[in-house]
């Protein structure tokens, strides 16, 4: 039996991490790239991109493998290098994870222009490079699948988070887009977008100081998050509860999967019915 190869990007932080996971758990080859390369055992040799940063040796092959590389989704190059290396050396790419971003809140008057670029170019620029290069490899062989982590944001107004949604609502439009132009070569495009996830990002944006000044997510700032923020014109969580980053991770893994062949230019939400309409 073939290996099967999945490229995570993002792949360090809270649903990156948790999609690494889920993929090795199915047997997967899964080459994690994060900026902050993921702490995951493997052994090492001289980056492909001549980096500080060590990648597992060559052909890491066996199923459930995790091959943590450091990679910055906004620079075209590394991208394209890395790509190249793990055709090479690890296998033929079966799926793409499009995981990585990033977000700083703030209104549109109080905000710096370097913000709005830095999200426009990790959340929605990062999703293009990887995209476009994988795309090319899998729309060669005919078949494939990428999934892009957007943001129910992305098709709802946010009070602090216009630049964040602007970024959300190009990547998806990006991949949906995308699975148009690849469906003729039968690689499926999907978008899966989030809803209030337990994560790092969560517990920055919606909790408190914890020790060592980490932003932890305490149970009455849970509560305000499920319960909804009629200031900031946001709707609660019907389902009564954050989502945990298995639950995104599983639907990112069943769009990737053969059980979704017949799914593509779709988007999922995953957000206990937040956003219903």
């Amino acid at each position: 039996m073939s290996t099967r190869v999945v490229l995570v990007t993002g792949a360090a932080g809270g649903i990156g991490a948790a999609v690494v996971h889920a993929f090795a758990a199915e047997g997967y080859v899964v080459v994690a790239a994060d900026l902050d390369r993921p702490t995951v055992p493997a052994h090492t040799t001289v980056p492909p991109h001549g980096g500080t940063a060590p990648v597992p040796a060559a052909a890491p092959r066996t199923p459930g493998t995790v091959v943590p590389v450091r990679l910055d989704v906004t620079d075209e190059q590394d991208v394209a290098r890395l790509v190249r290396w793990v055709e090479d050396e690890v296998g033929p790419l079966e799926v793409l994870v499009n995981a990585a971003g990033v977000l700083r809140p703030g209104v549109v008057t109080e905000s710096s222009l370097a913000d709005w670029q830095r999200m426009l170019a990790v959340n929605a620029t990062g999703v293009y490079l990887v995209s476009r290069e994988v795309a090319r490899c899998l729309s060669s062989r005919r078949r494939g699948a990428i999934v892009t982590v957007a943001s129910n944001a992305a098709g709802v107004p946010r009070v602090g988070m216009a630049a964040y949604a602007a970024s959300k609502a190009a990547a998806s439009s990006l991949t949906r887009s995308l699975g148009l132009e690849l469906a003729p070569y039968g690689v499926r495009c999907n978008v899966v977008s989030p809803g209030s996830t337990r994560t790092p990002m969560l517990a920055a944006l919606a909790g408190s100081p914890g020790p060592d000044d980490v932003p932890v997510l305490d149970e009455m700032a849970e509560a305000r998050v499920v319960a909804g923020m009629p200031q900031d014109f946001r709707l609660g969580i019907p389902l009564g509860r954050l989502a945990e980053v298995q639950d995104v991770a599983a639907a990112v893994v069943f769009l990737a999967s053969d059980a979704a062949r017949h799914i593509t230019v779709h988007e999922l939400v995953v957000d206990g019915g937040a956003t219903f309409r």
